[in-house]
C-alpha cells in the first residue's frame, strides 16, 4: 500500500520551524523529533471559487501544485488565485510524499537516532502518518 500525500500549510510549518518540531529544507521537509522526512514540492490548498459563478475548474477542495497551476494560466498571490474568469481563496503550502515507507521508517535508523536526541524514545509508536502529524498538531495545541 503506498503512503499518501500530505498537504503542510505554510503557516503550520512556520509554527513548527519556530517550535523546533519540524525543519523546511529545499524540496523536504523532516520532522524532527521523528526523523520523518517527506519530498515535499509547493502547493495550494483550494478553499472555494469566490465569484459565485462556480467552479468549473473544478479545484475546490483539493490541493494542486504550484507549478501544475501556473501552468494552466492561475496567477497566485497570497491567499487568492485567479484562473480565467474565477477567483478562488487559497492556502498556501507545500505537498509532500514520506521519504520512505511508513513500517519502513518506524525501523530505521534515522528514526532511532532522532527520538533517542529528542528524548521521546520511549513514547509510544505512531500507527501512520495521519497518527504522526495528528500528533504534532496536538501537541501544540
Amino acid at each position: 500500500m503506498a503512503d499518501n500525500s500530505v498537504f503542510f500549510p505554510q503557516e503550520v510549518l512556520d509554527l513548527w520551524v519556530v517550535e523546533g518540531i519540524a525543519e523546511l529544507r529545499p524540496n523536504e521537509v523532516i520532522l524532527l523529533k521523528e526523523g520523518r522526512r517527506y519530498l515535499v514540492e509547493e502547493a495550494a490548498f483550494i478553499i472555494r471559487e469566490v465569484t459565485g459563478t462556480g467552479d468549473p475548474n473544478e479545484l475546490e477542495g483539493r490541493v494542486h501544485k504550484v507549478s501544475e497551476l501556473t501552468e494552466r494560466g492561475a496567477e497566485i498571490l497570497e491567499g487568492s488565485m485567479i484562473l480565467g474568469d474565477n477567483a478562488y481563496d487559497v492556502a498556501s503550502g507545500w505537498m509532500g510524499r514520506s521519504a520512505e515507507p511508513f513500517a519502513q521508517h518506524l525501523v530505521s535508523p534515522a528514526r532511532k537516532m532522532a527520538r533517542k536526541v529528542s528524548g521521546t524514545a520511549s513514547d509510544p509508536d505512531p500507527t501512520s502518518d495521519e497518527d504522526l502529524l495528528q500528533r504534532l498538531n496536538a501537541a501544540i495545541g
